[in-house]
């Protein structure tokens, strides 16, 4: 092959390789990206029980903002995903768990009759499901009927879940802190056809 050959196909080769070698580092540049987006502000999860039925079910994805609260405050009616830690024998377990915020830091909570009341004022919930509020029985429709008054801690919120009798939440375990939080769910993004904001 003639010298002339040689360098075409040493260029050839050359290109081929910058080639090879822009795309590593632009595949590189968004995995590093899509890393530091989930780290810091989105993250997508999976919905796993039926304790916020009808608003959301079991294998519905939501989309979580977790730059939401800190350039904002956590508000009642916000969905949220946090992250409960539990004893099991020596070890820590983790579990993220999805609720709704009905009390804030610094107010008494109460439950009557399946109402809830934010110092001592009864508590507008229109997410709950209607096939739930018509029930006669009072367990069948909420789980905890009643729930002596207790004071949140400035630092803490009062979670639950919308299918109230179906639904561990801080009806069980207490109020929870505010650094536990991950986020705010903000959209229901699958199925598809269940798309909505929440």
């Amino acid at each position: 092959m003639s010298d002339l050959g040689l360098d075409r196909l040493e260029k050839k080769r050359s290109l081929f390789l910058k080639q090879i070698f822009e795309w590593i580092v632009v595949i590189a540049i968004a995995l590093i990206v899509a890393m530091l987006v989930r780290l810091f502000l989105l993250q997508q999860f999976y919905i796993s029980g039926p304790s916020m039925e009808t608003t959301m079910f079991s294998d519905n994805r939501v989309l979580v903002s977790k730059l939401a609260y800190k350039i904002g405050d956590i508000d009642r009616g916000d969905v949220v995903v946090f992250d409960r830690a539990t004893m099991n024998g020596s070890q820590i377990e983790h579990d993220d768990l999805i609720k709704r915020v009905i009390g804030l830091g610094g107010e008494s909570i109460e439950i009557r009759d399946c109402s809830v009341y934010i110092d001592g004022t009864e508590l507008d919930e229109p997410y709950l499901p209607s096939r739930d509020i018509g029930l006669a029985n009072l367990s069948d429709r909420c789980g905890v009927v009643s729930m002596p008054l207790t004071t949140i801690e400035n630092d803490e919120v009062f979670l639950v879940g919308d299918n109230r009798p179906q639904s561990f939440d801080s009806r069980m375990f207490g109020p929870i802190k505010k650094d536990l939080i991950i986020g705010q769910a903000f959209v229901l993004m699958w199925p598809p056809s269940a798309w909505s904001r929440l």
